[in-house]
């Protein structure tokens, strides 16, 4: 990406997106993202352009965490190629849970085959990501998931049962059967 863009840092991350698939390719933006979610370092332009504002934090010295990691996986939002399916898949079992939440959320939105893998989630020690798993099921799973998610029915945060029971009806109308 050539030096001499200007990244409107204050954009939403859609907007932010878009621009840099305008001047740089969806392939590139979505390759690169995907390599930003594996844990590699993209540059710090490419940073900015997924991150904005807080990815300037971490340039001038704020501690990175796993900020970069959810910048790729979010970015895969706006931008897709097939080829950053594995890039998801992996990150559905990253250590850090807001990864694993949004690496969910790619998998709804590109209607990827990953349901044994957002399954695992449904038992996360995180209710975002256990709510996130549910909805993803709902959208994703089979008759086995969906057992699964039922599951969740009784799970202690109202979060996640309110996931599971938007997701069992959703699950019970497009297998065109109960969920018992």
């Amino acid at each position: 990406m050539p030096d001499d863009q200007i990244v409107p840092l204050d954009a939403s991350p859609g907007d932010r997106i878009a621009e840099a698939v305008k001047l740089f390719g969806e392939h590139d933006v979505a390759d690169r993202a995907s390599a930003l979610l594996g844990g590699a370092n993209e540059g710090e332009e490419f940073l900015l352009w997924v991150g904005g504002q807080h990815a300037q934090g971490i340039l001038d010295g704020a501690p990175a965490l796993y900020w970069p990691e959810v910048w790729g996986a979010r970015t895969l939002l706006y931008a897709w190629d097939a080829a950053a399916a594995p890039a998801v898949q992996l990150g559905l079992s990253n250590q850090a849970w807001r990864v694993r939440e949004m690496c969910a959320r790619v998998a709804i939105a590109r209607k990827l085959p990953f349901a044994s893998e957002l399954a695992l989630l449904l038992t996360d020690e995180v209710a975002r990501v256990r709510a996130m798993a549910a909805r993803a099921l709902g959208e994703l799973g089979e008759y086995e998931e969906a057992i699964q998610v039922k599951a969740l029915l009784t799970d202690p945060e109202v979060e996640v049962r309110r996931a599971a029971g938007n997701s069992v009806r959703e699950l019970a109308k497009r297998l065109d059967r109960p969920i018992e």
